[in-house]
């Protein structure tokens, strides 16, 4: 530890982070999103985000293109660089779970160490990979940003799937399999999975029945 590090000193807050969940009304989670360019990460995430919002639960989404907008925009894409930005992320979503917040953060993260890595960070209650999975055909063919045709080209080194490997999850928490749900479907089974292990409880919907 160097000198500089020792006096540095974890300031504690009076309010822990159950009186915030108790504030928010549900308990806070981090949701990790994993699988190929293109499996569907963050249109999942951003629905998911959408309808708990509309339910009153506090959330936010950390998108991998977004943050190197700015928190990690002096990163590359070099293996150091690509676990730096995990560790980053693995990070704020930790404060993010502290804060009483449910955080959805959509990333690649192909690697399974670097994976580990960020859920090791977190109380094992707290900590939800998804593996978004999609066939590596079915993602080209989408190909929303153009990036494979880029990667297929050699305009793009290193890409994941075609010039990298993808360490497929080994025990994640949920599969969502995006060529056999649609966006509402699996938004459903992951909400139903928050439900079950008691991370917030959802209004029942109001009934139209007619009372005679």
């Amino acid at each position: 530890m160097s000198k500089e590090e020792r006096n540095i000193t974890w300031q504690q807050s009076s309010l822990n982070r159950q009186d915030r969940e108790k504030h928010n009304g549900h308990r806070s989670r981090a949701l990790w999103f994993t699988g190929l360019s293109g499996a569907g990460k963050s249109s999942l995430a951003f629905a998911l985000e959408q309808y708990l919002y509309e339910k009153g639960v506090h959330c936010y989404v950390l998108d991998g293109d977004n943050v190197r907008h700015g928190l990690n925009r002096d990163l590359g894409f070099t293996a150091e660089d690509r676990q730096e930005n995990l560790r980053r992320i693995g990070e704020v979503s930790k404060l993010m779970v502290d804060a009483g917040l449910i955080v959805l953060s959509a990333f690649i993260s192909p690697d399974a160490q670097d994976r580990n890595m960020v859920k090791q960070l977190f109380e094992a209650d707290d900590f939800i990979e998804i593996y978004v999975r999609c066939s590596i055909e079915e993602c080209e063919r989408r190909d929303p940003k153009g990036l494979y045709k880029k990667a297929r080209s050699g305009v793009i080194p290193h890409f994941t799937g075609i010039s990298a490997p993808y360490d497929i999850p080994e025990d994640p928490t949920l599969i969502i399999d995006t060529e056999e749900l649609s966006i509402e479907e699996a938004v459903h089974e992951i909400v139903q999975h928050l439900e079950r292990v008691g991370a917030f409880q959802l209004p029942q919907p109001v009934s139209n029945a007619i009372v005679h």
